[in-house]
């Protein structure tokens, strides 16, 4: 009898474990675009127009699709795990750090990057800090960012709709 009761309450356990990462991973997954009307575009910046998002219970695959003023887009691939720790890519010959995590209380994923590029004869740093967090029901994704770099930072909010 008390194995029975302890198989049943483990086989419990793990369903609601499952569910919990199920909800979780439905709400980011998926490819999210732009919504260009909502959010404020600051000229001759790089954009981040489209993303793809595939969460898992310990780690986020993700492909953005920044954009430049002239249309040249720029995709990249990324494999970040959500337990806070450094993961490090090469984006077109620029080293990038990145650590997330998602909080429970509110569901929002914080992402935080530092990409190393050359400029001006030295080496510059862009460090983004993000809150994406899904919103209208699972139809839109805002993102709210600083960015900030030795010549000064700058932050907003933009906003991202389901494609699939």
């Amino acid at each position: 009898m008390k194995t029975r009761t302890t198989l049943i309450l483990t086989s419990f356990l793990l369903l609601v474990s499952f569910i919990t990462v199920s909800g979780q991973s439905s709400s980011f997954t998926g490819e999210w675009k732009l919504n260009r009307e909502k959010s404020n575009i600051q000229d001759n910046q790089l954009i981040l127009t489209k993303i793809k998002m595939q969460l898992k219970s310990d780690s986020l695959l993700t492909t953005r699709t920044y954009e430049n003023q002239n249309g040249e887009e720029y995709p990249f691939d990324e494999n970040i795990t959500l337990d806070g720790k450094d993961c490090k890519i090469t984006i077109y010959d620029m080293p990038r750090a990145t650590r997330a995590s998602v909080s429970k209380s509110d569901g929002t994923m914080q992402i935080e990057s530092t990409t190393t590029f050359y400029a001006n004869g030295g080496e510059e740093n862009l460090v983004a800090k993000e809150a994406w967090k899904v919103e209208d029901g699972g139809k839109s994704l805002s993102l709210t960012f600083t960015n900030t770099m030795s010549a000064g930072s700058a932050t907003g909010t933009h906003y991202f709709d389901r494609v699939k």
